[in-house]
């Protein structure tokens, strides 16, 4: 039940197109809060609310040097989501082989 309430924070936290973009961001590296607020085209207050559901999510986490406030991503969030997409990806394929054998295994018309 703990695995699918995480992964209930992490798709909450990611169904933002602004979270999404900052997700983005970081991906390519750390950045402040402005960097993250300013493509996003949000204020400073705003988008600290969308840092802390990504936070609280697990997404990204946060460091605090003097006034300055630095996020980075993390990866383990990202892998989860990778992990329970590939899950059911590998029970959707099994689940269509079994159905091309059955195709198979099924008698034909006669002159096919």
């Amino acid at each position: 039940m703990i695995e699918a309430q995480r992964l209930d924070r992490v798709f909450t936290a990611l169904a933002d197109a602004g979270r999404r973009g900052m997700v983005e961001r970081l991906s390519m590296g750390p950045a402040t809060v402005k960097q993250l607020a300013e493509p996003q085209g949000m204020r400073l207050p705003s988008a600290l609310k969308h840092l802390k559901v990504l936070e609280d999510g697990g997404i990204v986490a946060s460091r605090k040097v003097g006034r300055t406030r630095t996020y980075t991503i993390e990866p383990a969030a990202l892998s989860e989501i990778d992990d329970w997409v590939r899950q059911r990806q590998t029970a959707m394929n099994e689940a269509f082989d079994r159905l091309v054998q059955a195709m198979k295994d099924f008698p034909g018309e006669e002159g096919e």
